[in-house]
């Protein structure tokens, strides 16, 4: 008698948030069925009768009507699907007006048959305890369930909020009572903080204990119903632990969608809470897994449609410059036209042929590698054959050359004006299908370096043949700045751009980086670092 008194003092209904009372003979139902619980272990089965409902009575159906047989049907289904061994369903009944709306939640800590014993009373007994609502929510130990004629998922519900609290603290080991409460209020908000961080579709049921002293430990458990965001839910358990002071030596509150509770003395599985992992409705599960697969391939379709349009803009705009600098280029092929180049005007003498491009895809078998002599700063070169059987070298300016039109430009310029046995002849130009080729005459031993640095061909280069080949490159060089119409100072002299005929004649090529002086000027400064 005296435990049932002390226990009677402990747990009081405190308030019905939306301002219901509850009657004191149910209180001391409520309360009685608690003693007799705590004076004899019940089963899993049997706990979860001790439960609490809320039947609000402002809106409800009529016997026999539609919405019955659809809250009917909803109950039905919801006992059918526990038995799946999940934790948490939602489900709809009927068509609108008569939709009726429902879900239920177990614990996260129990057996999957202590969960589907509570549904199952559950889903039988609300009916009894509301008969004619058209909304109500029951909740047990283990469980609760609710209905509801509106749309219930994913929406926070904080009314009504029930609210139970323990005797004030008597702790010894924390002699200031503010300090006491500061410290459990921390612990609270910090689990808070755990369900907060869960995505929706995932179980938002966490649990901790953190020891006050040796012989003191503080339990806690949160709970939201999983279709929430965890900003939901993080705003719905601090609304509701707002009811429970700190203070005291334990305090649960609960609504619609979410629980807390704090004790000193142990109220969940502890050794299913540690191997727990994290359940969550499979239906808003699989719903938020589709809502993640849709954003993220929404995010990718955007990135790739922005991506995919700068790329054609970007593709646009340099085809529009290319052709501008094609424009200026088949210029050339005007008889009377001008180029402005260095600072220096000067008018063209002879015509400079263009070659059609579908001519140096047959003479070098669509640029295939057999043909490749070789690739420099411009581009690779290509062997070629005419129609006619003259052997032609096609250089092709690579898209990636670290040069560019401007040296396109100027090689084209300056070779067709230059004619000297020592440098080398270009035949010809062709810019179609933005490809910009230069046609030169075929050196049949390609250029100096491959004799110079090839242990077997240098052999092949005695001194007479050496001093032949400097005697070439010195007159080509002195008809560049000396006896030609324009001073030209070549920039890029070496090995590799000087190339040997069948005579092994020298003969200086790639006039890509030259650069035309006045005849009275003998020095100058450039603007960038040109050569190799």
């Amino acid at each position: 008698m005296i435990k049932s008194m002390i226990v009677i003092q402990m747990y009081k209904v405190v308030s019905l948030s939306y301002g219901a009372k509850i009657t004191t003979n149910f209180i001391n139902l409520v309360l009685l069925l608690t003693v007799l619980s705590l004076l004899s272990p019940a089963t899993e089965a049997q706990q979860h009768r001790l439960g609490t409902a809320s039947c609000p009575n402002t809106t409800t159906f009529t016997i026999n009507s539609t919405y019955q047989a659809n809250r009917d049907t909803l109950l039905s289904s919801l006992s059918s699907n526990v038995t799946r061994g999940v934790f948490f369903y939602n489900t709809t009944a009927g068509k609108s007006p008569d939709m009726v709306y429902g879900l239920f939640l177990c614990r996260g800590d129990i057996s999957t048959r202590a969960c589907q014993a509570c549904v199952i009373y559950a889903a039988t007994h609300i009916s009894r305890r509301c008969p004619l609502d058209k909304t109500a929510v029951v909740w047990y130990e283990e469980c609760f369930l609710r209905y509801s004629n509106r749309n219930i998922f994913s929406v926070v519900t904080e009314t009504p909020t029930i609210y139970f609290l323990s005797g004030r603290s008597s702790i010894v080991t924390i002699s200031e009572e503010d300090r006491f409460e500061q410290f459990v209020l921390k612990v609270i908000n910090e689990t808070i903080a755990m369900a907060e961080s869960r995505p929706a579709g995932v179980s938002k049921y966490v649990t901790r204990f953190e020891n006050i002293s040796s012989f003191q430990t503080l339990y806690i458990k949160v709970d939201c119903t999983p279709d929430l965001s965890g900003a939901d839910c993080g705003r719905c358990l601090r609304r509701a632990r707002a009811y429970i002071p700190a203070g005291r030596q334990g305090g649960r509150a609960f609504n619609p969608s979410c629980n807390v509770r704090y004790e000193f003395n142990p109220f969940f599985n502890l050794t299913a809470v540690a191997a727990l992992p994290a359940k969550g409705g499979e239906k808003h599960i699989k719903l938020n897994r589709i809502r993640i697969l849709i954003t993220s391939l929404s995010v990718i379709f955007g990135v790739a449609v922005v991506f995919i349009s700068g790329f054609f803009i970007w593709r646009r705009n340099s085809e529009d410059k290319e052709n501008i600098h094609e424009v200026q280029l088949l210029d050339l092929e005007n008889e009377h036209s001008k180029e402005t180049f260095s600072g220096e005007n000067w008018e063209r003498s002879q015509e400079f042929p263009s070659i059609q491009l579908d001519i140096l895809h047959a003479a070098t078998d669509h640029f295939s590698d057999e043909n490749k002599l070789g690739e420099g700063g411009f581009g690779p070169v290509y062997k070629g054959t005419l129609a006619n059987g003259k052997e032609i070298a096609v250089k092709r300016l690579s898209r990636t050359s670290g040069q560019g039109l401007v040296e396109f430009k100027n090689e084209v310029l300056l070779i067709a004006r230059l004619q000297h046995k020592n440098l080398v002849r270009l035949l010809g130009c062709c810019l179609e299908k933005n490809e910009k080729l230069l046609v030169y005459e075929f050196m049949p031993n390609r250029s100096l370096d491959v004799f110079l640095f090839d242990s077997n061909l240098a052999t092949q280069l005695d001194w007479q043949k050496r001093f032949n080949i400097i005697k070439g490159i010195a007159r080509g060089i002195m008809y560049l700045h000396e006896d030609s119409r324009l001073r030209i100072i070549h920039r890029d002299l070496k090995a590799s751009n000087v190339l040997l005929d069948h005579k092994m004649n020298p003969k200086i090529s790639d006039f890509g980086m030259a650069r035309i002086f006045c005849e009275d000027i003998n020095q100058a400064n450039t603007n960038r670092v040109v050569g190799t």
